[in-house]
C-alpha cells in the first residue's frame, strides 16, 4: 500500500509550519481581544450589551477552532483533517461574529447616533470587531491558498509545545474569567438587558439581604 510522503521542506521548514504558528497567533490574538473588552469593561465601567457578548462568544469560538490545530500540533503530528476542522470552525465563527458586529454597527450608523460605549482609538469596539473578523477570514484564506506548502504534518517539540501550551492556558484562563463575568452581569436571569448598567448578581443579593 502506498503511503503519503511529506516533502522535507514542508515537514521541517518555517514555511511548512506556518499554519501551526498562525493558529497560535489566532488563539492568542482573539484571547487578547477578549481581554481588551474586559479591560474596557472593568477600567471604564462600560457594561457589554447582549450583542457585545455574542461577539465575544464568536471570538472565543474562533480561538477554539485554532486551538484544535495547536493542541494536535503539541502531540507532534497534525493530520489534514485536523487543519480542516480547526480552520473550518474558526472561519464559521468569524463569519457569524462579523455579521453580529456588522448588525450592531448598522444599529448606530444614523447621523447623530453616538453609538454604544465610548470609542477606542476613534472607533467603537463593535467596529473594531468587524474589522478583525474580516481580517481573520482573509488571513486564513490567504494561508490556505498555499496549504500544500504551509501545513506540515510533523511539528517539532521545541519550542512548539511550550508555546502552544502557554497559548492554550491563556485562552482557558480568559474564558473562565469571562464566564464568571457573565454570571455576575446577568445573575440568575435568563436575559441580559439591552443596556446593562450594573452587575445584576450583586444587586439581587443586596436586595435579598
Amino acid at each position: 500500500m502506498a503511503t503519503e510522503t511529506v516533502p522535507a521542506r514542508t515537514a521541517g521548514s518555517v514555511v511548512g509550519q506556518l499554519q501551526y504558528w498562525l493558529a497560535v497567533v489566532i488563539v492568542v490574538g482573539w484571547t487578547g481581544v477578549i481581554c481588551g473588552g474586559l479591560a474596557v469593561q472593568f477600567g471604564d465601567h462600560e457594561y457589554p450589551c447582549p450583542l457585545c457578548m455574542v461577539q465575544r462568544v464568536f471570538m472565543a469560538l474562533a480561538a477554539l477552532g485554532a486551538a484544535v490545530i495547536v493542541r494536535k500540533g503539541m502531540t507532534g503530528t497534525v493530520a489534514a483533517r485536523d487543519y480542516a476542522m480547526g480552520w473550518g470552525l474558526a472561519v464559521v465563527a468569524c463569519v457569524a461574529g462579523g455579521f453580529t458586529s456588522w448588525r450592531q454597527t448598522m444599529l448606530h450608523i444614523l447621523p447623530g447616533d453616538r453609538g454604544y460605549g465610548e470609542p477606542v482609538l476613534g472607533l467603537h469596539l463593535y467596529v473594531w470587531a468587524l474589522i478583525l473578523f474580516v481580517a481573520a477570514i482573509a488571513t486564513v484564506g490567504a494561508v490556505l491558498s498555499f496549504s500544500h506548502s504551509t501545513a506540515a504534518r510533523a511539528i517539532p517539540a521545541t519550542p512548539h509545545r511550550l508555546v502552544g501550551l502557554i497559548a492554550l492556558c491563556f485562552l482557558g484562563l480568559v474564558l473562565a474569567i469571562n464566564l464568571v463575568m457573565i454570571f455576575l452581569l446577568e445573575g440568575f436571569h435568563w436575559f441580559l438587558p439591552d443596556d446593562p448598567n450594573r452587575y445584576q448578581l450583586f444587586y439581587d443579593l443586596h436586595i435579598l439581604s
